[in-house]
Formats: structure tokens, sequence, C-alpha cells
């Protein structure tokens, strides 16, 4: 059995520590209100820097991260640095907050965190602050990893997403 995710522990704990990172998939559509269901876990991007993997490796300690697997329910312990982080494109990760993933190249999304970063936005998640991928971005990863829970979800985002641009005074 999986425990609640409270994100926003999660991302308030990431944003102390300094981290640099952008919350993508689901969540991110969730948060900028997508009538989608509740997702179990969170996705990120971190930007991929020295520094700032140092950042994410403290605030991955803080967090009592663990490698989730489902042979242990309360996940592997991992010994990281920044530079340890790094070696993996993916890491499926477990805290006492719940699940979340670190995907530094995300599905559809070439240019990691930079790419993302160009359309990010800010918005809050029970009083704390966190950047979102844009909901074209979302879409976009979703499509390109075409997983069965992906594909679900997209017509509920093209018509969220199309609904946003159409009552958008910019467009």
């Amino acid at each position: 059995m999986t425990q609640p995710l409270n994100a926003a522990a999660i991302v308030e704990i990431l944003n102390r520590h300094g981290v640099r990172f952008i919350v993508i998939g689901a969540f991110a559509a969730i948060a900028q209100h997508a009538p989608i269901p509740a997702t179990r876990d969170i996705d990120l991007t971190p930007d991929s820097s020295a520094k700032n993997l140092c950042h994410l490796a403290a605030a991955l300690k803080e967090l009592g991260a663990r490698i989730r697997t489902d042979a242990v329910v309360e996940g592997l312990p991992f010994d990281h640095d920044g530079r340890s982080l790094a070696a993996s494109l993916v890491w499926n990760l477990i805290c006492p907050f719940g699940e979340f993933d670190i995907s530094f190249m995300p599905s559809g999304i070439a240019g990691g965190y930079e790419e993302l970063a160009l359309r990010a936005h800010i918005v809050r998640v029970d009083n704390v602050e966190v950047m979102v991928a844009d909901l074209s971005d979302v879409i976009r990863s979703k499509e390109a990893a075409g997983r069965p829970k992906d594909l679900q979800v997209l017509p509920i985002l093209y018509r969220f997403d199309r609904q946003l641009r159409e009552n958008d005074p910019k467009s």
C-alpha cells in the first residue's frame, strides 16, 4: 500500500534547499486545474547543473528519499551525491511524504529543464510556490510516452488546453 502524496511537503523541502526544478506530468496538469484524475506521485525535472544537483542531493537526504521498488514497500536505501544523481536519467523514489520521480529528460522534451523553463508557470500548491510545465509540454510528453495511462487522459487535456486558449485574452 502506498502512502498518500503530500506534494507540498516535497516541494517545500526542495525549495528550501534551493533546488531548481519543474514539476511535470499529471501533477503539473492538475496544478493548472486540468480535470484529470488525481495522481499518486509527483514528477519533476531538475536543472542538471553540478551546483543544482548538489542542492538536490541535500534535499533528497532531508526527505529520506529511497529507491522505489515493488519488492520493498519502504524502498531501498541509496547513497547519493550530485554526481551520482546525474548517472541516471530517471529516479523512482519514495519518502515519508509519498512517491516522486525525477526525470532529467522527460519523454518528448529533448531539452530537459532548459526547454521546459521557457514556458513554465509558477503556481501555488497548498501555499507553496512551484514551477510547473506548461500544459502544452505536459501534453507533448504524454503523447511521446504513449503509456496507456497517458493516452487515457490526453483527450481531456486536449479539450482543457483548447478551452484555455479560447478563453485567453492574449489569443
